[in-house]
């Protein structure tokens, strides 16, 4: 049960004289898509809030886009046959405009708001999006305006100048442990700063989140979790970190003129039956550098100390170039230094060891200190396992 009807069913069913009705497959036109996209917007907003959106000059600039683009759907000749199954609050019956209707201009709204506007005329509602691009970017799409933007601009134009004069560059957004406090992103072409950050929590699923105060160039803002703002950049095929200035990496994500040593950091989990291997699988991590492919470094593992004398699994690997392998695993080590595990394990000829590669630290955590390796900052920071992240040393 449960599923559509096949061929076979809905013969069977005309034989008992019960008549399958077909549903007819609708195919919209992407004007029609966009139209569609834009009314549903106003109908969230009319459920949201309990009324029609109004024109007051100082009210939100989306309430003011949504009026209108109201007014503008109820001109169109087709949007009461291609709306009336949507309309379910009458919202296309005829209204008297609102005041100052006429010294509105939806391309100035737009703009206003950072958006795009295409050369069109405006009954086109080339701006609506789609519902996928609505859906895709919707954890930054509820803002407001942000009254002290005064105090933000300046930040804005400095990254910008810092931009241009290559302090600063941009890559591809990677972790959701880059999201920090003071931090600029690029997330749907503008740029994003991170004014406050909230204190971090735990998920249902044991995920980090926290709230967050993003202030956007534009000049709105908005109250957002850190997951939301993970996810719109990574749903954000341009969606971009603006690294630290003057953050010199201490390993690059690529090859330059000149380097001949590559290497990987890899992050490893045992298999080992040992009752404190088991009852924190996924907690302990045995963290390495190696100058060989991983497959080849963790070939054995069974037979290797180091290893637990147990099999492992990969969960993690970062490439690396123009690297000192030693001086890197002793900083990785000094920094997780506190949560080192303390096991001991006999060797194929039942003698002890203690391996010192391995530490009881979460996989997120790992990635915000390789994170930090690249830009450079990571000398200033210290694992603290009661709070379980990075700190300030």
């Amino acid at each position: 049960m449960g599923k559509g009807f096949t061929d076979d069913d809905d013969a069977l069913l005309a034989e008992l004289g019960i008549a399958v009705e077909q549903k007819k497959q609708v195919k919209r036109t992407p004007r029609e898509e966009r139209i569609i996209a834009g009314f549903e917007d106003i109908q969230k907003f009319v459920t949201e809030q309990g009324r029609l959106p109004r024109h007051s000059e100082d009210g939100d600039i989306f309430e003011r886009l949504y009026a209108v683009r109201l007014e503008r759907i109820r001109e169109l000749p087709e949007a009461s046959d291609l709306l009336a199954e949507l309309d379910h609050g009458n919202l296309l019956a005829d209204a008297e405009p609102a005041e100052g209707t006429d010294d509105l201009d939806d391309d100035a709204l737009l703009a206003a708001l950072g958006v795009e506007v295409e050369a069109s005329p405006i009954t086109e509602l080339k701006h609506v999006r789609s519902a996928s691009e609505r859906k895709a970017s919707d954890d930054v799409a509820n803002r407001q305006r942000c009254e002290d933007f005064d105090q933000f601009k300046p930040l804005f134009e400095k990254v910008q100048r810092e931009l241009d004069s290559g302090a600063r560059e941009t890559r591809p957004f990677e972790l959701k442990a880059e999201i920090r406090q003071g931090r600029f992103f690029i997330v749907e072409g503008q740029k994003a700063y991170v004014a406050e950050m909230g204190e971090t929590t735990l998920t249902d699923q044991g995920r980090t989140d926290a709230r967050l105060r993003v202030i956007f160039d534009n000049g709105t803002e908005s109250n957002m979790l850190m997951r939301s703002l993970q996810r719109a950049l990574n749903k954000d095929d341009a969606g971009r970190r603006i690294t630290e200035a003057g953050a010199g990496p201490l390993f690059s994500d690529a090859p330059e003129e000149g380097d001949s040593t590559t290497g990987t950091i890899y992050v490893l989990r045992s298999k080992s039956d040992h009752p404190l291997v088991a009852a924190n699988r996924d907690l302990i991590h045995k963290i390495g550098v190696t100058t060989m492919p991983v497959e080849k470094r963790i070939a054995g593992a069974q037979l290797q100390p180091t290893f637990l004398m147990a099999q492992v699994e990969v969960v993690a690997t970062y490439e690396l170039y123009n690297i000192n392998q030693t001086r890197l695993e002793n900083l990785i080590h000094r920094i997780f230094g506190k949560a080192q595990l303390d096991i001991q394990i006999a060797d194929r000829f039942g003698r002890p060891t203690s391996p010192r590669e391995w530490f009881l630290v979460p996989l997120f955590v790992i990635d915000d200190a390789v994170e930090k390796i690249r830009e450079g900052t990571i000398t200033g920071y210290e694992y603290d396992p009661e709070r379980a992240e990075l700190v300030e040393r």
